[in-house]
């Protein structure tokens, strides 16, 4: 394969336009990842309590850990940036749906 080729499609061989977007993509897709594990860990905590549906619970429990582990994983091969830029979302978003949880349970 031609070198050139490989390398025109990274991140860094964006402009510098198109460089903000797709980081700007990766922070939103990170407060939502962010928001979708937070919250299915809370359901997931709320049945582990109850002791029902123990096969649910365990389910949950994986799923949640191969869809956070795949997307970073697969954000991580654009590069250390917009992989920081996605942790950094769902960072913000544990912080966003804690004080949420937090109001709820005064």
């Amino acid at each position: 394969m031609d070198e050139e080729r490989m390398t025109s499609l990274s991140f860094a061989s964006l402009s510098p336009g198109a460089m903000v977007l797709d980081l700007a993509g990766h922070f939103v897709a990170g407060l939502l990842l962010g928001l979708v594990y937070f919250r299915s860990l809370w359901w997931n905590a709320r049945l582990f309590v109850a002791g029902e549906r123990v096969v649910t619970t365990i389910g949950l429990m994986l799923g949640r850990f191969v869809l956070l582990g795949g997307l970073l994983t697969l954000v991580s091969f654009e590069g250390a940036l917009p992989l920081l830029v996605m942790a950094l979302g769902i960072l913000i978003a544990r912080s966003v749906f804690m004080r949420r949880v937090g109001e709820a349970a005064l």
